[in-house]
């Protein structure tokens, strides 16, 4: 059976359907079978993220309506055949989708693949909480400044109370330079304020923006750090990337001035 793991955050622009995909990718390179899952009704970007966009037929709502099965709506990813993506619709809103509903076609998926990934909505409104019912682990997707902390702080308190088997923590867009300076704050302060068990810690880094339906590059860091995470899920390990270490000493002060001056 798979493990469903609900993907969220206490405010949007955090990264979260990014992180989605990326995660995905990342999963079925350790050659597991995965399905991402879009049920942020309405603002739907994961086929789009994915670069799939073009190759939709049936989406979850189809499934819901009995329009198709739920084979037939699932899009393969261009790269890998072990990972697919069950896009949403972004006209149809979420009109009278209850959580069970959702959840009956999630099980359905659970014994074909190892991994369920579920874009959840942002922000902790009805489609948070049908997304969340859904799944038995959650990772609240955060970045490092006082407005993300606040909202993932209440997301994280919300989530304690459907009694998943694990919540976690992943901040995205961290800065190496600006934690070195002190002028944001560490991985470390981060786990500690908000009490929950930090599993990645991914760097602001062009090639994520660029790679959008395509692979992240290999000799980048986004690539080592969605491959901590994915091994952290895997394997229960804690290995976190060390957005900081360039910046530090001689050569990482030049690389922290050849920052400020970009």
């Amino acid at each position: 059976m798979a493990r469903k793991i609900g993907i969220t955050s206490g405010k949007g622009g955090v990264g979260k359907t990014t992180l989605t995909a990326n995660l995905g990718k990342a999963l079925a390179k350790l050659g597991k079978r995965v399905v991402l899952v879009d049920i942020d009704f309405g603002l739907n970007n994961l086929d789009v993220v994915m670069g799939v966009e073009n190759r939709v037929v049936y989406d979850i709502f189809d499934v819901l309506d009995g329009r198709c099965r739920i084979k037939q709506a699932l899009v393969e990813d261009r790269f890998r055949k072990n990972l697919f993506v069950l896009p949403s619709n972004s006209f149809q809103g979420d009109y009278n989708v209850t959580g069970q509903n959702v959840k009956l076609i999630i099980e359905s998926l659970s014994p074909v693949f190892d991994y369920v990934l579920l874009d959840c909505p942002a922000g902790i409104d009805l489609g948070f909480h049908r997304a969340v019912s859904c799944a038995d682990s959650a990772i609240v997707v955060i970045t490092p400044n006082a407005t993300s902390l606040r909202d993932a702080d209440k997301v994280i308190s919300i989530l304690k109370s459907y009694k998943l088997d694990q919540t976690n923590i992943v901040i995205n867009r961290a800065r190496g330079d600006l934690i070195v300076a002190e002028k944001m704050m560490s991985p470390a302060d981060v786990e500690s304020l908000l009490k929950t068990d930090l599993i990645g810690v991914l760097p602001e880094e062009d090639s994520v923006f660029l790679s959008s339906g395509n692979k992240l590059p290999k000799n980048t860091q986004s690539y080592l750090a969605y491959k901590l995470l994915a091994e952290n899920i895997v394997n229960g390990s804690k290995k976190i990337f060390n957005v900081s270490s360039r910046y530090s000493g001689f050569l990482g002060s030049i690389r922290r001035s050849l920052r400020k001056s970009v």
